[in-house]
């Protein structure tokens, strides 16, 4: 998607506690769906041991804007020399390392409680402190990727995960979060966790991965047929358990549940939400990588 209009400054916020031992930071940013709106930057537990995220940026490609979407791998890719802070200041991650399988947060540039999380370090690093939220173009960041953030990127990877896409998914529907109703000042500017969804009506539209171009016509039509079954069933997932999570909504209301009752009953909802998202993901990315390795494994799930 091409954009006229270049994305506002990042605003300046306070990063939250981290949570627990091996959430990441993901820095917040500006998306795009019509009118730019502000996704907060939050905690994000790495999908693997030894996974570090590489942000999303916007970019200036000749016509327009277009946002390069953010992915998980085992080193840091180009951002597009965004200076999104806390251990993101343009080219790699200065927040942490990973080490025997444990992540280690520098405090010097993140907030952990060292009390709670003993997998510490303090190293002092530079930071320009520059708000500009995209790269190339008119006033835009002056970089280039370098060979080994190319190579990370052409390396094995994966796109945000379940968490991630219904935390932007969230500040997509909240309107406050919109840039015509805060001026790029949104009242949200970061969170603790990722905000879930709790029912499947809640979730994001089920999306398709990136179908690989073969160059043979019928090939490629066999993968959107693939694709298009998976999609499919992932929506009839979510209809089935709606159903469910709807029926016992009614058997609450009929009994007069008491609130303790119906805090339980919507916490499991949400874990059998979050569990089936969760598994979607996986099997888009799944299919994705299969597809693009030559289709190894068919459309079998």
């Amino acid at each position: 998607m091409s954009v006229n209009v270049a994305p506002p400054d990042l605003p300046a916020y306070e990063q939250p506690m981290c949570p627990g031992d091996g959430y990441i930071w993901t820095p917040g940013y500006w998306a795009w769906d019509g009118e730019y709106y502000w996704v907060p930057g939050t905690w994000v537990m790495a999908p693997e041991a030894g996974y570090l995220w590489t942000p999303g940026y916007w970019g200036w490609g000749g016509s327009g804007f277009f946002f390069n979407e953010g992915y998980w791998g085992m080193s840091v890719g180009f951002y597009g020399g965004i200076d999104y802070g806390f251990g993101y200041f343009g080219h790699g991650y200065e927040g942490g390392r990973w080490d025997n399988g444990h992540f280690f947060y520098n405090t010097a540039v993140n907030r952990v409680d060292a009390n709670a999380i003993h997998n510490v370090y303090n190293t002092r690093v530079n930071e320009n402190a520059n708000r500009v939220s995209y790269n190339g173009g008119n006033g835009g960041i002056d970089a280039r990727a370098t060979s080994d953030e190319e190579a990370a990127a052409r390396g094995r990877h994966i796109g945000p995960v379940s968490a991630q896409t219904q935390h932007a998914y969230s500040a997509r529907n909240t309107p406050q979060q919109r840039l015509s109703a805060n001026h790029g000042a949104p009242p949200v500017t970061a969170t603790p966790r990722a905000n879930l969804a709790s029912h499947p009506k809640d979730l994001p539209p089920v999306e398709r991965a990136a179908t690989p171009k073969t160059g043979n016509a019928k090939q490629d039509q066999k993968y959107q047929k693939q694709q298009d079954k998976l999609v499919a069933q992932q929506n009839q997932d979510r209809q089935k358990l709606q159903q469910q999570q709807d029926n016992e909504h009614r058997q609450l209301a009929k009994q007069k549940a008491d609130p303790a009752r119906t805090q339980q009953v919507e916490q499991k909802h949400q874990e059998q939400t979050q569990q089936m998202h969760q598994g979607h993901t996986q099997q888009m990315q799944q299919m994705q990588q299969r597809q693009s390795s030559g289709g190894r494994g068919g459309g079998r799930r």
